[in-house]
């Protein structure tokens, strides 16, 4: 694009200075003559003169012969003169017409097609991306013409294929929320069943027992796959932090998620300690790592609370056989299962998620082996 508008100017800038040059050449040519009539008259007004005084007639006839010939010259330097001037207009008028043809070019071949480009990019930012753009190779933007169309056909592939993922997404969950409704209407029935003691035997007993510990496993199954398929928006994961006192909120609403009071053994001190968090997604956090105690070490649990000038750390220490020491810079990672999970079903996502989330809240989260066990400790800010 730029060689081609150098190219022009640089035309027209030589037809402009040849026209001028040439002016210009007869131009001065014209004043040099100008100038030795001029010089010629002075001596010929210095003969008319002489002879006068001495009464030559023949001298003054001469000088007359002279006078004429002037004249005649004259006359022709001034039509020469009007030739010149004839010249001047027509160097402005091509001139003009000139570049009255370059702004034409220019406004065909630059501005219009910029002037498209920018009314198609309004459209395209209008979400309009069903509108395409006419290309022409030949015009300066020819080329970036045909990239900017291909953009516009890769945003609409893109448009088209988020919708799809969109919809699917939808489908599988309303799939997966249809197929848990069946299980836990079956739970609910049996324990209706047994509140209403409609059980006649042990054995029946013991059987509506079985079937809710199995209908209890196919909704966990299901509730995985649910949140497998939706674990790639987890960063996407909104969390409010503000300010609470860590202490009793340990002792009211984590204490809690223990089924049995013996599972847990609270360590705490009467201090208060404030620090900047989420309390849903903390509890969340301790809910993680209380199952994860109870399926994977199954003994209680520790929990104890410390705290430095930054952060405050909460201590959830199992009895179990801790993690390899090799495994430990990998074991918070998404899908990661250590080597002694042993036959426990699970997707190795608990430790990716009480990471996760600690670190949305300003946190961090350290793994210690213990003799025995595993101490997992979740720092939360205190500032």
């Amino acid at each position: 694009m730029n060689k081609k508008l150098w190219r022009i100017i640089g035309v027209y800038s030589l037809i402009v200075l040849g026209i001028t040059l040439l002016f210009l050449l007869r131009f001065l040519g014209h004043e040099k003559r100008q100038q030795s009539e001029k010089e010629n008259m002075n001596v010929i007004a210095n003969e008319i003169s002489q002879a006068y005084k001495t009464g030559d007639d023949q001298g003054i006839e001469e000088v007359c012969d002279k006078l004429r010939l002037i004249e005649t010259k004259e006359k022709e330097n001034h039509s020469t003169g009007n030739g010149v001037y004839n010249v001047i207009w027509v160097v402005a008028a091509l001139n003009i017409i000139l570049m009255f043809l370059l702004a034409a070019y220019l406004y065909q071949r630059i501005l219009k097609p910029f002037k498209q480009m920018e009314e198609y990019a309004s459209q395209v930012a209008s979400g309009n991306l069903d509108l395409p753009l006419k290309m022409d190779r030949g015009n300066f933007f020819g080329e970036f013409t045909w990239a900017f169309d291909t953009m516009r056909k890769e945003i609409a592939k893109s448009r088209e294929a988020e919708k799809n993922a969109i919809e699917n997404n939808k489908i599988v969950i309303a799939s997966l929320s249809h197929d848990i409704k069946t299980p836990v209407a079956s739970i609910r029935a049996y324990a209706e069943a047994f509140e209403a003691n409609l059980y006649t035997s042990p054995e029946k007993k013991q059987k509506y027992l079985t079937t809710i510990m199995n209908k209890c496993d196919e909704v966990s199954k299901l509730t995985n796959d649910l949140f497998n398929h939706s674990l790639a928006e987890m960063n996407k994961l909104e969390v409010k932090t503000e300010r609470i006192e860590l202490i009793s909120f340990v002792r009211e609403k984590i204490a809690e998620l223990f089924v049995n009071p013996d599972d847990v053994e609270l360590k705490l001190t009467d201090e208060e300690i404030y620090v900047n968090a989420d309390p849903k997604r903390l509890q969340q956090i301790a809910e993680n790592l209380i199952n994860n105690t109870a399926k994977y070490a199954k003994t209680p649990m520790e929990i104890s609370v410390e705290s430095d000038p930054e952060f405050a750390k909460i201590h959830f220490r199992d009895f179990g056989t801790g993690i390899p020491e090799e495994e430990i810079p990998f074991i918070k990672g998404k899908f990661y299962r250590g080597k002694n999970v042993g036959d426990e079903n699970g997707s190795g996502l608990g430790l990716y998620i009480v990471d996760e989330l600690t670190c949305k809240m300003g946190g961090k989260v350290e793994l210690y082996n213990k003799t025995p066990g595993l101490d997992v400790v979740v720092c939360l800010k205190t500032k």
